[in-house]
């Protein structure tokens, strides 16, 4: 779809799952489509706010999300909802499928926040993913899953995800 497009903008909904179990799901405007990644937009879909001490999201709150058919991971740009960037939350998960208007991915615990200024950086919900078993029940997915959140954290360190992004 071209910026000059008369077309209305297609909305997906996200479905996370987690476990097996559907976690949330929420409209998304598709952005973009290349056959390998996925860029949806979508306004902060939990209720209220959720304060994870070194960021709040909030309604008003803006997420530019971006999906891999080939990563195990999701990156998600967060804006107030002045439009001011707030940060990039990583959710390692297996590659993300499309079918239809419904984009589904598989959470696997692991995350990884960065701030806006790049001075934080956070990985999260380690002993979640110790203890969901799936090193035990797929080793490779939990390799994959860790070598993502390596990854992502060498990209946060090293100036960020504009060129993943780009």
């Amino acid at each position: 779809m071209s910026a000059n497009s008369a077309e209305p903008a297609a909305v997906v909904e996200v479905v996370l799952v987690k476990a097996g179990r559907t976690k949330i799901r929420y409209p998304a405007v598709l952005v973009d489509d290349d056959g390998t990644r996925i860029a949806v937009r979508a306004s902060w879909a939990g209720e209220g706010v959720r304060d994870f001490g070194f960021v709040r999201f909030e309604p008003g709150d803006v997420f530019t999300e971006y999906y891999w058919r080939d990563r195990w991971y999701a990156v998600k740009e967060v804006r107030d909802g002045q439009g001011a960037l707030k940060g990039w939350y990583c959710d390692i998960t297996r590659p993300a499928t499309l079918s239809g208007a419904q984009l589904v991915v598989e959470d696997l615990d692991l995350d990884l926040w960065r701030s806006a200024d790049g001075s934080t950086v956070l990985r999260l919900d380690e002993d979640e993913f110790a203890a969901s078993g799936l090193a035990a029940a797929d080793p490779e997915a939990a390799e994959a899953a860790e070598r993502a959140l390596d990854t992502l954290e060498l990209l946060a360190r090293e100036g960020g995800f504009a060129s993943l992004l780009a």
